[in-house]
């Protein structure tokens, strides 16, 4: 019977990931599910034979440098790494940048990591240590390996912090492939990564998956195209950026198991603060020069980014002219200041969205005050003004108030859906032994059974949405209803002009100080206590956070050093000369102030 010589195998198939072999005539076994005969044969007793029993087997054929374990071929983390840069630059360029940021500039700059961190482009690789290290890790019983692994698994979470720097030990020629034996590491699919953790106390900057948005964020910045940061990762929450789950995309001849997993297979976005830190040292480390100058006419100047969240916000368009003379005053749009240059000793990241954002807060703060008191109060004067004249309607603080709070928190509400609507089991079943990849493909088919089965009863379709294309949360137009766009409307009853000069009617401004955390652990860091706030600040700065996905802790923090930059004192009369002494640009008739 072909029980009695099958029953012994259990390999699923490499097909179909089934176990129910057969024997062909020939003596071959064979899958019944999906018919794939494979090279493997049964035991049979020949007599024409020197031998009485012999096993009949075939002979691997596998090119050179496969292995014994995977039938894949030998491969470093930078390959890995590599393959993902370059999925992230196309998606990158089919957003609508332009065909240098591939080609020439994030090609460059990953070139010039591979030199500096000696893994590729040098004359004396890393290949020494990697062998020292190897001997240590075949030296070692597999017991010890496998309690490093998990200690390792239970460290290492889906989103690493980029702080922590290491030698990737790797080496990108092929002509190194034959100093090592087929079974390099049994528990890592890669030559280098059970290496990964060992290397990770080094000095040099180690790679991992928050740095590949690094990479992408300083060849926009180069270019300065019209993405900030947090376009960059609204676009990788979407999915338009491939970020997630990278490992299931990875070409059929690169096996990921092990240590591979915890390096590749990330759940989580980094945060906005995370990755800025990470461009920081990456630039540091690769000894960039000085970035072009951010002009007036660029993307990321706060006079260009206040107009996008300006609409964004559904404020009116008078704000702006308001927005770029406090810019001006404060020296935020100074080109010193808005250039990135890593050169300098104390080269800290530069938050461009957030200023922009920061400068609108502070002028809503000049306005209407921002204490729940006043914008009320302000409120109940346009709705007096809009009910005397038909023509352009003053700006209410409440309608405006009213109507964004709903679409907030729509907003939010449509983000909690779309996040427990996310399937994040994975297409492409992993594991971290290969001794566990039957009971996970096992594991695999009886879930799929239930879910195919669950949807033939329910009659429901598996539709996945496709992705729109678009850097902006919020859309306002006249036809939405209800009057809901406040871009045409007027500030003039806020402003009064007397001796040729424009000011503003009301005077009082409140702020807090930077307050600084003493604790040892928090190193002198910003904090904020938004229960002292006002309801109405807090939802402003509630707004503009989810706009940019940053804490809020990070966007009142930039608010703080305007105000100082403005008052330069903490005494008010210091703050209503300075208030005074704004003025908007000429008017659009060229004529006099």
């Amino acid at each position: 019977m072909d029980d009695e010589h099958v029953r012994d195998y259990t390999e699923p198939c490499p097909r179909c990931s089934e176990v129910n072999w057969g024997i062909t005539d020939e003596g071959k076994f064979y899958c019944q599910s999906c018919h794939t005969v494979i090279e493997r044969s049964k035991e049979v007793t020949s007599a024409d034979t020197f031998t009485p029993s012999a096993r009949i087997s075939s002979v691997s054929r596998g090119i050179r440098g496969k292995r014994k374990v995977e039938q894949g071929r030998l491969w470093y983390l930078c390959e890995g790494f590599q393959f993902i840069l370059t999925r992230q630059a196309d998606a990158i360029k089919a957003l609508g940048v332009c065909a240098q940021f591939k080609d020439k500039i994030l090609c460059s700059l990953w070139r010039l990591y591979l030199h500096k961190s000696q893994q590729a482009y040098t004359d004396k690789p890393i290949q020494s240590k990697f062998k020292e290290c190897y001997q240590l890790l075949s030296s070692g019983s597999e017991s010890n390996t496998i309690n490093e692994l998990s200690s390792f698994s239970e460290s290492e979470n889906g989103s690493r912090s980029p702080d922590e720097n290491s030698d990737i030990a790797s080496e990108s020629k092929a002509s190194s492939l034959s100093d090592f034996d087929d079974n390099t590491s049994l528990f890592s699919g890669s030559i280098d990564g059970s290496l990964y953790k060992s290397f990770r106390k080094g000095n040099q900057m180690y790679m991992s998956m928050p740095m590949t948005l690094a990479f992408c964020y300083l060849s926009l910045l180069w270019l300065r195209e019209s993405m900030t940061l947090s376009e960059l990762l609204k676009y990788v929450a979407d999915g338009q950026i491939p970020y997630l789950n990278m490992n299931q995309f990875f070409p059929e001849e690169i096996k990921l198991y092990g240590m591979d997993l915890h390096i590749f297979y990330v759940q989580k976005i980094p945060t906005y603060n995370s990755v800025q830190q990470c461009m920081v040292r990456l630039a540091w480390f690769l000894g960039l020069p000085g970035f072009p100058q951010i002009t007036e006419h660029c993307y990321f100047h706060p006079n260009i980014l206040c107009i996008k969240y300006l609409m964004e916000a559904n404020l009116p368009d008078e704000m702006h002219t308001w927005i770029c003379r406090l810019a001006f005053k404060t020296g935020i749009s100074n080109v010193a200041s808005l250039t990135f240059n890593p050169t300098t000793k104390q080269a800290k990241p530069i938050y461009y969205e957030v200023k922009a954002c920061a400068l609108i807060i502070v002028m809503l703060k000049l306005l209407f005050q921002l204490d729940d008191v006043k914008e009320w109060c302000l409120s109940e004067e346009a709705e007096t003004c809009n009910m005397k004249t038909k023509g352009v309607q003053c700006f209410s603080f409440q309608k405006w108030y009213e109507t964004m709070s709903q679409a907030l928190e729509e907003a939010k509400q449509k983000e909690k859906e779309k996040i427990a609507r996310k399937s994040w089991k994975l297409e492409k079943p992993f594991y971290y032994i290969p001794k566990q990849k039957y009971l996970i493909l096992k594991k695999r088919r009886f879930v799929n059974n239930l879910e195919d089965q669950f949807a033939k009863l329910s009659g429901s379709e598996k539709v996945s949405p496709t992705p729109v294309s678009s850097s902006f949360q919020f859309v306002w137009n006249n036809e939405r209803g209800q009057k809901s766009c406040f871009h045409g409307h007027t500030l003039n009853f806020l402003i009064s002009k007397e001796s040729k000069q424009y000011t503003f009617l009301d005077t009082n401004y409140w702020y807090t100080p930077s307050q600084i955390c003493k604790q040892e652990s928090c190193q002198g860091h910003f904090y904020l206590d938004v229960e002292r706030l006002p309801k109405s600040c807090q939802f402003v700065l509630s707004l503009f956070c989810f706009l940019l996905k940053v804490e809020m802790s990070t966007l009142y923090q930039e608010v703080t050093q305007i105000e100082q930059k403005l008052v330069q004192s903490k005494g008010k009369r210091n703050l209503h000369r300075e208030i005074q002494k704004l003025r908007p640009p000429k008017p659009p008739d060229g004529g006099k102030e």
